[in-house]
């Protein structure tokens, strides 16, 4: 089975799947292509008891398809740039500093916070595990996910000061989260006496504010060739290859991919809509990163459903999986809570923010990604086992009780 059938074959299942549920299910785009796809591989599992040749189709695709890789590397920077294209940054800026802390500190704190509490449950069930590696599980599930809050919010028609916040800091703890755990799987990998201070530093400053000069920059190229032709044609293609370009030039430079992609898609979001382009040319672009949007969830959350069939069904790991989702809502809240009320005065803040940013911050793809990197070594069965449980939990019940509880608090 080459890739092209393997593509094939995923495009016709998410339309499929898309159909069924805008005409019969009527969830969410992304809740209900995922719950499909969690269904259709739970009948395969059960009909795999039986004849092993549906297993082993599902098999043969989620293994020639590197999750990991077609997520990191390819759909993850024309996700953040679609999401980014459509943020008002001016409603941004109003909410910078909350924005910041919670993208920076709230990270960073929660993954120690995650990690700590993660490390003490699983010894105290009788497994052993090495600390930095209950780190890189708080690294992974800490940050909120782009892709599945930018679906869901806008189904959910939070309101606005609360949309900006929960986006915004999705948008960018995303790059931070990925920085966090690419910083700890370097420990990981050189051992904690073989690595200094000095060089985590130097890498954590490189990532993070080299992607987002880098974005700066290439946005601002972007935006002056915009600006000097009226061509709509050529200026899709040109933001087109913005994204593919920059995020490959970022990771040649190892700067962080998704702070560059950001950056770069709210610069030409705001800057160029507002200077640079016309009204046709502003209309098909609109339409054709939304299309894009659209076709690379259909696909991602499909996938994220068939991930079910190369799980550890090992009860011990469903049960850890199961402590981990109150634990992880939990730390969210504690880490948001400080932030929230240093701000509260000064900012307008809907009531009960911290509750409704917990809930609202929905895990996704990307931890799913990240928990496929690890190793043997770090225990990559019982932490991706957990992940996902706390990522379909994520998803599905707070995706889909998100809009209840807006109405209810708000």
């Amino acid at each position: 089975m080459d890739i092209f059938m393997i593509i094939t074959i995923l495009i016709v299942i998410a339309a499929i799947f898309a159909y069924i549920n805008i005409k019969f299910l009527k969830l969410p785009t992304t809740i209900g292509l995922m719950v499909l796809s969690i269904a259709f591989t739970i009948v395969i599992l059960i009909i795999g008891n039986y004849s092993s040749d549906f297993l082993a189709f599902e098999h043969n695709i989620i293994n020639k398809i590197n999750f990991k890789d077609i997520l990191l590397d390819v759909m993850l920077s024309f996700l953040l740039f679609a999401g980014a294209l459509h943020t008002d940054i001016e409603k941004l800026k109003q909410q910078k500093w909350p924005i910041f802390i919670f993208a920076t500190f709230g990270v960073v704190a929660s993954t120690f916070i995650v990690g700590t509490l993660f490390y003490y449950i699983v010894n105290l069930v009788g497994i052993e595990i090495n600390y930095i590696y209950c780190l890189l599980f708080g690294a992974l599930i800490s940050p909120t996910d782009p892709i599945a809050v930018l679906g869901i919010l806008k189904e959910a028609k939070a309101p606005k000061q609360l949309e900006i916040k929960i986006i915004g800091e999705s948008l960018f703890n995303d790059g931070i989260g990925v920085v966090v755990f690419l910083t700890l799987m370097n420990i990981a990998s050189k051992g904690i006496a073989n690595v200094e201070v000095s060089e985590i530093a130097i890498l954590f400053v490189k990532e993070v504010f080299g992607g987002i000069l880098l974005g700066g920059a290439l946005g601002y190229i972007s935006y002056k060739m915009l600006k000097s032709i009226d061509h709509y044609e050529t200026e899709v293609m040109i933001t087109f290859a913005l994204v593919m370009g920059g995020y490959l030039l970022a990771q040649t430079l190892h700067f962080s991919g998704p702070l560059t992609v950001v950056v770069a898609g709210l610069f030409i979001g705001n800057t160029a809509r507002n200077t640079a382009i016309s009204e046709i040319t502003e209309q098909y672009l609109d339409k054709f990163w939304e299309l894009i949007d659209v076709f690379l969830n259909a696909i991602l959350f499909v996938l994220i459903g068939f991930e079910l069939a190369i799980l550890s069904f090992d009860k011990l790991y469903v049960i850890i999986g199961i402590i981990a989702i109150p634990l992880v809502l939990l730390v969210r809240y504690i880490v948001l809570f400080i932030p929230i009320k240093i701000f509260q005065r000064k900012l307008d803040m809907v009531p009960k923010t911290g509750i409704l940013m917990t809930w609202g911050g929905l895990r996704g793809g990307i931890s799913i990604a990240l928990a496929l990197s690890l190793t043997s070594e770090m225990h990559n069965d019982l932490i991706l086992t957990v992940t996902y449980i706390v990522v379909v939990f994520s998803i599905v019940v707070q995706g889909l009780s998100l809009k209840r509880l807006l109405k209810r608090l708000v």
